[in-house]
């Protein structure tokens, strides 16, 4: 009699969901092959499109992991099993992390539009989020900024997107403001010349000539040197600020 029993159940289980099994390892195979080939798919055109790879990867994972939670969803309603309350219990998790993580999400948010839009890319100098230097490295969370003095300065990309940019690099001509001329100097754009300031102790005189980017900061340095000594060697004075001093001597009276 127990034996009849077991049958049953077998047979009763083997009828109502051998069919929903196997349709359900069906759905498992192909979607997790689908959304493996989607997620490659997707990674081949960003990459095609010259998108950072860091960008890249990030996104193809995301794509693989949300398909593949969508097939595991589609499998298990095949079973039978109600994914409505799975449903309802995902999206409340879904929730409760994206307010735990608002901050990160923010700074992931900015990555992207770092990475999409280009500001600026590795190897620029620039001033972002309040703080100065050359881009290492642009992350997710982050961008990676070297100091002159070789220190080392993690900026959120939120703080980025949120504040000025200015890229020193962004364009491959820059102009010295001095008051001489060098070899390095270029003709087009043409310098300009003109009295700047009519002050209390001279009249200063400006020449604004252009320059390669690269070759901005050692003219620069070179071009004040080289004033100092022809100034030197002309015998010439800068000019200060003077102030005379008058004093009076009074005489006492009876």
């Amino acid at each position: 009699m127990e034996m009849s029993k077991i049958i049953d159940t077998i047979t009763f289980f083997i009828t109502n969901y051998s069919l929903k099994i196997v349709g359900a390892i069906l759905i498992l195979i192909i979607g997790k092959w689908l959304s493996r080939y989607l997620s490659k798919l997707l990674g081949k055109i960003l990459e095609k499109n010259k998108v950072e790879k860091t960008l890249t990867s990030f996104l193809g994972n995301i794509t693989y992991y949300s398909l593949l939670l969508m097939v595991l969803i589609a499998a298990a309603g095949q079973l039978g099993i109600n994914t409505t309350s799975f449903l309802t219990i995902v999206g409340a998790a879904g929730l409760a992390v994206g307010l735990a993580l608002k901050d990160s999400l923010s700074n992931f948010a900015s990555g992207v539009m770092l990475i999409l839009f280009r500001p600026f890319k590795v190897g620029d100098y620039v001033t972002a989020g309040g703080q100065s230097g050359t881009v290492e490295s642009i992350d997710i969370f982050n961008t990676v900024l070297k100091t002159p003095d070789n220190q080392i300065v993690i900026v959120p990309n939120s703080s980025i997107t949120a504040d000025v940019i200015t890229n020193v690099n962004a364009k491959p001509t820059r102009r010295i403001d001095l008051v001489v001329a060098d070899s390095r100097i270029l003709s087009d754009p043409a310098p300009t010349i003109a009295v700047s300031e009519l002050a209390d102790s001279s009249v200063n005189f400006v020449v604004r000539p252009w320059v390669k980017t690269g070759d901005y900061w050692t003219v620069r340095f070179d071009l004040t040197e080289k004033i100092k000594l022809t100034f030197d060697e002309k015998s010439i004075s800068f000019p200060y600020p003077q102030q005379d001093v008058h004093m009076y001597t009074e005489t006492a009276t009876d």
